[in-house]
């Protein structure tokens, strides 16, 4: 088990990550073994998630449960890892990453594969030329029909989360359209012209609605007898123009499984 937590990436000596088994210490060095509780195995990419691929791009419908990029933890078996080993197979070396989704959250990723490509898209996110929408289930039903949430965030030392303050964070905009109500939960969609970490999860747990299995920030992990297995959130739709050519890419990913289920659920125990 400890052999397959240091392939993994988990091990670290004096700081920096160590992926030997046989590597040979020396008294006072310092040993970390990080443990995520996650499965040891590697997630492999499989092609069938590719949504979009050409020399410059490459958009995947990432699973939940798989980080996006490397942790304390694991270097292999992430998004960023299975990615790089796959274009290696194919002759691309370049990979470059300006997009993150939280673990728990499925949906729409992509990534530059070019040098040509990079400086564009990493323009793109942070200009704000990017339209990202996603679909949440969130605890309660909506009173509007639709809205937006505005806040400043900023990450809180003690808990390592986020949280919005009236100064000194980051501005974050949320807008949502409310699409169906059920017995303790509704289903909305979310567009966030900003993009700051645990924003949707945030503003909807501030505003008393947080996301269904979203323990971090509140959310139930049952509700109508339904048990909720991680936040109940996709990210569904990403259109931009490509970094390269300019035409305009609208990338879409379906509901996965898990989502599904549980709107099913919810919608026969009305």
């Amino acid at each position: 088990m400890i052999k397959r937590m240091i392939d993994l990436g988990g091990a670290h000596v004096d700081g920096r990550r160590v992926r030997r088994c046989s590597l040979s210490v020396v008294a006072g060095q310092h040993i970390e073994l990080h443990v995520d509780g996650l499965p040891l195995e590697p997630f492999r990419l499989d092609t069938a998630r590719i949504i979009y691929r050409d020399r410059y791009l490459l958009a995947l419908d990432k699973p939940a449960g798989v980080a996006t990029q490397p942790t304390p933890a694991r270097y292999q078996g992430t998004i960023y890892a299975a990615l790089q080993q796959f274009l290696s197979e194919s002759g691309q070396v370049s990979l470059g990453m300006v997009q993150r989704l939280d673990r728990d959250t499925s949906g729409v990723l992509v990534f530059s594969t070019h040098s040509r490509a990079h400086k564009g898209l990493t323009a793109a996110f942070s200009e704000h030329r990017v339209t990202k929408r996603y679909l949440a289930l969130v605890a309660g039903c909506l009173e509007h029909d639709a809205g937006e949430m505005q806040s400043q965030l900023a990450r809180r030392r003690a808990t390592n989360r986020m949280v919005s303050v009236e100064r000194g964070g980051k501005p974050a905009l949320t807008r949502y359209r409310r699409l169906a109500c059920y017995d303790g939960a509704s289903l909305v969609e979310v567009e966030i012209p900003t993009g700051r970490s645990h924003q949707i999860r945030i503003h909807f747990a501030e505003a008393g609605h947080p996301l269904l299995g979203d323990q971090a920030y509140g959310g139930p992990v049952m509700v109508g007898g339904v048990t909720i297995a991680r936040q109940m959130l996709h990210a569904s739709e990403l259109c931009l123009d490509h970094p390269v050519s300019g035409a305009r890419l609208e990338l879409k990913s379906p509901l996965p499984e898990d989502f599904q289920k549980v709107l099913h659920s919810l919608a026969t125990s009305q």
